[in-house]
């Protein structure tokens, strides 16, 4: 994955290969940084308002210096004219900076991985791994932090296995989320998907999905589920900001059917998206 452009507090843009963060900041030797991640369309940031917002509920949870919304904003401005294939992937990172010090923001423009297309085409697989249920406040429910070993760990851990993606369970065998997505089944015309009281990530996608489903034909239901009511879905699906809507044709080795729901939602999303 390509970096178009980097801009960051105080240099505005930069060359893409300078370092730019401080050996002594916190967010890259305690992990204390809050992120989000989001599409470009067009050259034009989708719900850029939204994924600010979690930012900045983020930084809160992890006890951050205050989001400076126009601080990043203008970094946001500085990096969008790099798109020059009008889609592409924008990173937001706000970091505690050095003890004592002030927070750095950086805002990182990159093209699309190539290897999304090709996997929505023929539908990705996925397996379970054991999560936490993050309840407690102290364990970060929701939040997006740079904190994400454990996430790189699952993926890499599923590749290993053969599959694409790794989903969470708890130990009770409860479906969680992805590593980077919120996981939906359909049984007839019904979506399922875990309820935010799990500690899961409030996905921007996720939300925008909820708004899209009755309008194409598709309730939506939220709660606790066992994975065997995903395992015995007419269909299933992933969510991100960046690889949209992801559909999954095996998980744990057992086949899943390719539905229309995914479909008919990735067309509606880009369609969304296109007017924004």
């Amino acid at each position: 994955m390509s970096v178009l452009a980097l801009a960051v507090t105080g240099r505005g843009l930069v060359d893409p290969t300078e370092p730019v963060i401080r050996a002594d900041d916190e967010g890259l030797l305690r992990g204390r940084a809050a992120f989000e991640t989001l599409r470009v369309y067009g050259g034009r940031p989708f719900r850029l308002e939204a994924h600010l917002d979690r930012l900045t509920a983020s930084a809160a949870s992890i006890g951050l210096p205050a989001v400076e919304r126009r601080r990043l904003q203008v970094l946001v401005g500085l990096v969008l004219p790099k798109a020059e294939r009008g889609d592409a992937s924008l990173r937001l990172v706000w970091t505690a900076g050095p003890t004592g010090g002030i927070p750095s923001a950086l805002a990182m423009l990159s093209e699309i991985p190539d290897w999304i297309e090709p996997a929505r085409e023929r539908g990705a697989t996925a397996v379970s791994l054991l999560g936490v249920r993050a309840s407690a406040p102290w364990l970060l429910p929701g939040v997006k932090s740079t904190s994400y070993a454990v996430n790189m760990a699952a993926e890499a851990e599923a590749q290993r296995r053969g599959a694409d993606e790794a989903l969470f369970v708890d130990a009770d065998g409860i479906v969680l989320e992805g590593t980077v997505t919120n996981v939906w089944w359909r049984v007839g015309e019904t979506l399922f998907t875990p309820s935010l009281d799990l500690g899961i990530l409030a996905g921007v996608t996720r939300a925008t999905v909820m708004e899209l489903a009755p309008e194409n034909g598709f309730r939506v239901e939220e709660g606790a589920y066992p994975l065997a009511r995903l395992l015995e879905a007419e269909e299933a699906f992933t969510s991100s900001s960046v690889r949209e809507l992801m559909p999954l044709t095996a998980v744990d080795e057992r086949l899943i059917g390719r539905g229309p729901a995914a479909d008919v939602l990735q067309a509606a999303l880009r369609e969304l998206a296109a007017k924004v």
